[in-house]
């Protein structure tokens, strides 16, 4: 009999008309040009944020720096979780691959190894991910860190699908609870952790049948703190269970991932089956067809207001620049104070590397400009930048000035209080008000410099 309901099943697919009217993927109207914004946001983070980013080695701190290719990347929906869960099945439903030469290959063992990335192009071929990083015009070029080993496990597919002309796909290994991270042979939490924090949509999907919570799943939940507002949980293959036991399966998914994440407001949670076959008879097909379409509409959501997210990503950068410029220099002036005509400069900085603390250092960023203390990165991060960058290598921020170019710290503040905010006004207009962007910004926050003299 499983047999027979194989092939029932192969036979019927469902009507895909909802995903066309919800993606808006018939409609010829030409996409939203933001080509001058983008414009825009590069010039005021070459001119504002770069130079500051530079002077003070920001990218050793981070291991970032921000190219050209992502200002301008399109939106990213990242899928995550256990093996077999059906997150491949789901992409080429979304883009209905099924059954053509470049479906992603799918089955009940562990069949993805590699992250996957799902773009557009002019007609169907794979990239190898060699190729990929080596293209800095793509926003994956930062991916070469990883090494050789992981670049052998990523790969692009370009296909001509509508969708992908304003969103790009990746999907990733399914997590495996009983591997170790060294059997993969690259740092594959330090990959996830790099699309995490790009991604603009994070798709959690689980399989009812299978809820086991392990180690490198809680590992992560982890990674995806303070994301919590793009994570979608997804109860995937929701059709393969009675009501009841569905009702159960979701209290239990609940269960396990609220010691995980620890937020007032639970993510959304998506319940149905996202792949093209008919949902089993006797189970709640309207429900399942209601819960799809909402989650195409948050996938829309995510195309409209992606030039909100991006001015958000780099004003996020911005901020972080700051604070690594602020501590830099604080660094240096204590360093220039404690010298003496007598003294060893490097005991000197040893000394005040080792307990910045002693000499007030985090302190005074946060008695005298408004940062939070949330924002401030870890002390111990310091040691290691200060271990490859000499304290003498650096200028202080008052002198980072110049007649034409103005100073540094004051062009950078410039660019968080008012020139970002002010492009996000500035697409705001032709659109409905975006409540939103103003409190994923924080456009009203002015930082106060009271370094500057009167």
């Amino acid at each position: 009999p499983a047999e027979e309901v194989e092939d029932a099943s192969e036979l019927t697919k469902r009507d895909r008309s909802h995903l066309e009217n919800t993606l808006k993927l018939n409609e010829d109207k030409p996409a939203d040009d933001f080509s001058g914004v983008l414009q825009r946001l590069r010039k005021i983070y070459h001119s504002s944020i770069k130079p500051l980013e530079q002077s003070y080695r920001y990218n050793e701190l981070r291991q970032h720096e921000i190219t050209d290719g992502e200002i301008t990347s399109k939106p990213m929906v990242l899928f995550l979780g256990p093996w077999s869960v059906g997150k491949s099945s789901m992409i080429n439903y979304l883009l209905g691959l099924d059954d053509t030469p470049y479906q992603l290959y799918t089955g009940a063992e562990p069949t993805t190894s590699e992250f996957t990335v799902i773009m557009h192009g002019p007609k169907l071929k794979t990239i190898e991910g060699i190729v990929m990083a080596a293209d800095s015009a793509r926003s994956f070029s930062p991916l070469e860190k990883f090494g050789q080993n992981f670049l052998e496990k990523l790969i692009g597919i370009e296909v001509p699908h509508k969708l992908l002309e304003r969103v790009t796909f990746v999907d990733t290994p399914g997590i495996i609870e009983n591997r170790k991270q060294q059997e993969r042979g690259y740092p594959f939490n330090d990959v996830c952790q790099w699309f995490i924090d790009r991604a603009d949509l994070i798709f959690v999907v689980f399989d009812p049948t299978k809820l086991d919570v392990g180690l490198e799943l809680e590992m992560l939940f982890r990674q995806l703190k303070g994301r919590e507002s793009q994570i979608r949980i997804i109860l995937n293959k929701a059709d393969s269970l009675a009501t009841q036991e569905l009702m159960r399966v979701y209290g239990a998914l609940f269960w396990s991932l609220a010691p995980l994440i620890n937020v007032t407001e639970p993510p959304r949670v998506y319940v149905s089956s996202f792949w093209p076959h008919e949902y089993h008879p006797d189970t709640h097909k309207d429900l399942f067809l209601k819960e799809e379409i909402s989650l195409l509409e948050d996938l829309n959501q995510v195309i409209e207001n992606r030039m909100e997210n991006k001015i958000a990503f780099i004003r996020q950068h911005a901020i972080r620049v700051r604070i690594h410029a602020l501590l830099v220099d604080r660094y240096l002036q204590t360093y220039k104070d404690k010298m003496t005509f007598f003294s060893d400069g490097e005991l000197v900085f040893r000394d005040i590397v080792e307990d910045p603390d002693k000499f007030f250092i985090f302190k005074s960023i946060l008695a005298k400009t408004n940062v939070s203390k949330f924002d401030l990165p870890n002390r111990e991060a310091y040691k290691d930048f200060f271990g490859i960058n000499p304290i003498t290598s650096f200028k202080l921020l008052s002198q980072q000035c110049s007649y034409m170019g103005g100073c540094f710290l004051e062009k950078i503040e410039k660019a968080i209080t008012r020139e970002l905010p002010d492009l996000l006004g500035s697409i705001g207009l032709g659109k409905k008000p975006n409540v939103l962007s103003c409190d994923i910004t924080g456009c009203g926050e002015t930082p106060k410099n009271r370094y500057k003299k009167p």
